[in-house]
């Protein structure tokens, strides 16, 4: 894994749509101007690759995603049972992953109490890039350990909401966020110093890889048994218009009022 991943179109679906099914390759024709996103059917988890292109020479192939399972084991916000559920791997000190932590939280701020959108975070700290990246990711599990779900997500908006875009978590200040996110300061310490979480988040960057992930943040947006890759950090209005898309054409009524 060797980058951050920005919003830069990807090659969108030219004619593909009829191995598609109708939901999905309506979004794709509406919500899906820009590349942002590439949807695939599955059976069960892992879908079939569907080719992308018409013989211009720009020909891709959507890769094969091995999505893990969502569990009780995951930090998510919002309903798990959820129609659409956004799973993002993700990079505490991603200058792109900050900007689309704003993002889902708009999202979730205009879908999450109604329940039409859970949002699940995981870890994929690029080391290379970002040396302590894995050390911020350890942390913000020690915390969901001690504090809940609650504190999870307390604790990964002061992250990136208390540094500024191009600058890395400040590491010293985890401590200070943990004891506001609710954690006992002692407990914390005595956790991150344990190294508990090393093969957890070896675990994570690993699931990242199997499901395509080749930079941050990449994410997943699944409906039932179908799912696709959001392109990078898009802009609220593009995650918005995806979604929207997708509730009315599983027949939320409500979606666009």
């Amino acid at each position: 894994m060797s980058e951050d991943n920005n919003a830069a179109p990807r090659t969108a679906p030219s004619g593909g749509a009829n191995a598609l099914g109708v939901p999905i390759a309506i979004v794709i024709a509406a919500a899906l101007i820009a590349g942002a996103i590439i949807f695939t059917g599955s059976k069960g988890n892992t879908p079939t690759p569907t080719p992308v292109g018409t013989g211009t020479g720009n020909e891709q192939v959507t890769p094969e995603i091995e999505v893990a399972p969502v569990t009780k084991e995951d930090h998510i916000l919002g309903n798990p049972n959820a129609p659409i559920v956004i799973v993002e791997y993700s990079d505490f000190d991603c200058p792109f992953c900050k900007s689309f932590h704003e993002t889902m939280n708009k999202i979730m701020d205009e879908y999450g109490n109604s329940g039409k959108v859970a949002w699940v975070f995981r870890q994929l700290p690029l080391e290379q890039l970002h040396p302590n990246a894995p050390k911020t990711a350890a942390a913000s599990e020690c915390v969901a350990a001690l504090g809940g779900n609650d504190a999870f997500w307390k604790f990964a908006n002061s992250i990136y909401e208390d540094r500024a875009t191009n600058d890395p978590a400040n590491i010293a200040k985890l401590p200070e966020y943990a004891v506001s996110a609710g954690v006992n300061k002692e407990q914390y310490l005595e956790c991150v110093t344990s190294g508990k979480y090393t093969e957890k988040i070896a675990a994570s960057v690993e699931a990242g890889f199997k499901t395509g992930a080749r930079g941050t943040p990449y994410s997943i947006l699944i409906v039932g048994n179908q799912q696709g890759v959001i392109n990078g950090a898009q802009p609220y209005a593009t995650v918005k218009a995806m979604i929207d898309k997708v509730l009315v054409q599983i027949g939320d009524t409500e979606a666009t009022q």
